[in-house]
């Protein structure tokens, strides 16, 4: 007879590749998965290749070509500094990006963390650890990230703190349920009985179980954290001029929809498809990794 760590990892093992099939399937089948991919792949090519190609700096100024509309030598047009539009758009991609990897890196781990701790350890802790949880989304994420970037001051370290500090409670409740259900099967049963120690189970057993939601949920929330952080740029509380990031370029860009379009129309187009790659892409990675789910994951 088999260890039970052993038959866990197997079932593991063999529930992944089926997983990457139907991921694999979907891209073929679905022009909408497809189109997610390609922009998102797109996006971290332009913020890695992007800078090196583009070697202006991106806060020099010329003033004599100010409000320059899209022409040869600036594609984009250049801004009310004659900065060049472009060369901004690229820099920003990087920073955008960047900042949502880093918000939701931190998310995954202390929600996670503290939904493994929650659902196996169970009694007063899983109900002192969810109370808490309840009491963060009570608020609105949003709102609240707005309250702790104004307390802590305006700048986009003090927004990437906001931003994990009020996203990581949905984290917690997603694994959580998983880890309730997957501590009920009679493999991780059996190796209680043969004495693993509980950080053990939770590693070789709950971890590989919630990969999948919080994978998708962590797609989703990239998005949804490159929007948060252009919004709380445009309204002073993040990035600060002259910092090239899309929330501030439209900020600045807002004095001048008339006289000079572009100025709000790249980084607003750069939003969009931005949050609507990872959308479809997080959309396409939850049918293909759990196609029986019904309830709709929460976003904040």
């Amino acid at each position: 007879m088999s260890h039970p760590e052993e038959q866990g990892g197997s079932l593991a093992g063999q529930s992944r590749h089926p997983a990457f099939s139907r991921l694999l399937g979907d891209l073929r089948r679905n022009p909408l998965t497809l189109a997610g991919a390609l922009i998102v792949a797109a996006l971290a090519l332009v913020a890695v290749v992007g800078p090196v190609v583009l070697t202006t700096d991106p806060t020099a100024q010329d003033l004599p070509n100010r409000l320059q509309p899209p022409s040869a030598a600036h594609p984009l047009g250049t801004d009310q500094l004659g900065r060049d539009v472009l060369t901004r758009l690229v820099y920003g991609a990087r920073l955008s990006l960047g900042i949502a990897l880093a918000v939701t890196a931190i998310r995954v781990v202390v929600g996670t963390t503290v939904g493994v701790v929650a659902g196996y350890a169970g009694g007063w802790v899983d109900e002192a650890l969810m109370r808490l949880v309840d009491v963060q989304l009570a608020f609105p994420g949003l709102v609240l990230a707005l309250v702790v970037a104004g307390i802590l001051g305006p700048s986009l370290r003090n927004v990437m703190l906001a931003l994990a500090v009020v996203g990581w409670a949905t984290y917690a409740r997603v694994v959580r349920a998983t880890v309730l259900s997957v501590s009920e099967r009679e493999y991780v049963d059996a190796a209680r009985l043969f004495g693993t120690p509980p950080r053990r189970i939770a590693r070789r057993h709950l971890l590989p179980a919630v990969l999948n939601p919080v994978l998708v949920l962590a797609t989703l929330n990239l998005g949804t954290v490159v929007l948060a952080t252009a919004g709380l740029s445009f309204i002073g509380l993040g990035a600060q001029p002259p910092t090239p990031e899309w929330g501030t370029m439209l900020a600045g860009g807002r004095d001048y929809l008339r006289s000079a379009w572009w100025l709000v129309n790249a980084p607003g187009l750069a939003i969009v498809l931005t949050v609507l790659g990872f959308n479809l892409l997080g959309d396409g990675l939850r049918d293909a990794l759990d196609p029986h789910q019904q309830s709709r994951l929460e976003e904040v």
